[in-house]
């Protein structure tokens, strides 16, 4: 049990009736509390909206919001967990774990919208949609999910540069101007050269659009629109996956957003793509 959990279960006794009632309910459907409103809290445990917001305040998180992110972090860090080297000592066989990578990158995907400002991802479409150049950046796990973004995006015929070579991509930069846009992309946020990519990219006039997760760490400070993804994996882990998931996940509703607005200027060159592709399988 998540220490959010332990905590309420030990708060049963002290919390009101209706209190009590939220309690239950989430230690036996914590799973689902991510995903829910605090009217379909209210209405699942049969007490009022302001009754949430009482039993959130009395375990000591200031709102709803707040509960939910703790919740998603717990969860994700323990009964969830599969990246850390703790998992040397369970006696899991190969299927085994392929249920628990899909059910933690479901998870993980799931929780995103607890995470993820609706304004601040209505604004980096915006930003996207009139944009000249584009540049795409990350190290690591993160790395994979930069160049996802820099073929998509292509795609849509904007001008787009992604590299893991840090000296390559700051070569690129000098040419960023106000219609262009840096996508620094990082789990913890606070990866160095990341950051001075970023504050270079800013320097030149571009838009900085951090995809990186809900801890305030520096890339979310100095980033001009911040994409937030929970909080999902320990820093010190085996491997990325259900962070990259959660990355990959944003880029491809952004992806779809751009399409959407763009789709129709950009759809002959598709079918022409299409057409070259399936003219080279012959």
């Amino acid at each position: 049990m998540s220490s959010l959990l332990h905590r309420i279960e030990q708060s049963l006794t002290n919390l009101s009736g209706a209190e009590r009632a939220i309690g239950e309910y989430i230690l036996k459907h914590p799973e689902l509390i991510p995903n829910m409103t605090t009217r379909d809290l209210s209405k699942n445990s049969g007490v009022s909206e302001s009754s949430v917001v009482r039993f959130c305040k009395s375990i000591g998180i200031g709102s709803f919001k707040s509960f939910k992110l703790e919740l998603v972090k717990d969860l994700t860090l323990t009964g969830m967990n599969l990246t850390d080297f703790e998992i040397l000592h369970q006696q899991d066989e190969p299927y085994d774990l392929f249920r628990k990578v899909a059910h933690v990158n479901k998870s993980a995907i799931e929780a995103i919208p607890s995470s993820l400002d609706r304004k601040e991802f209505e604004k980096a479409v915006g930003v996207l949609k009139d944009a000249g150049r584009l540049l795409f950046y990350g190290v690591g796990g993160s790395a994979t999910a930069a160049m996802d973004a820099y073929y998509k995006f292509t795609k849509l015929g904007y001008p787009c540069q992604s590299h893991h070579d840090f000296h390559f991509m700051l070569s690129a930069i000098p040419y960023l101007d106000e219609r262009s846009v840096f996508f620094a992309i990082s789990n913890s946020g606070k990866t160095k050269d990341i950051l001075e990519l970023a504050r270079f990219a800013k320097s030149k006039g571009a838009t900085v659009i951090a995809i990186t997760n809900l801890d305030k760490s520096p890339l979310y400070k100095e980033a001009d629109i911040r994409l937030c993804t929970p909080v999902v994996e320990q820093d010190h882990r085996i491997g990325s996956i259900p962070s990259r998931m959660t990355q990959l996940t944003i880029i491809d509703a952004l992806y779809l957003s751009v399409f959407h607005a763009k789709g129709e200027s950009v759809i002959d060159q598709y079918h022409e793509a299409r057409n070259e592709v399936i003219r080279l399988r012959r």
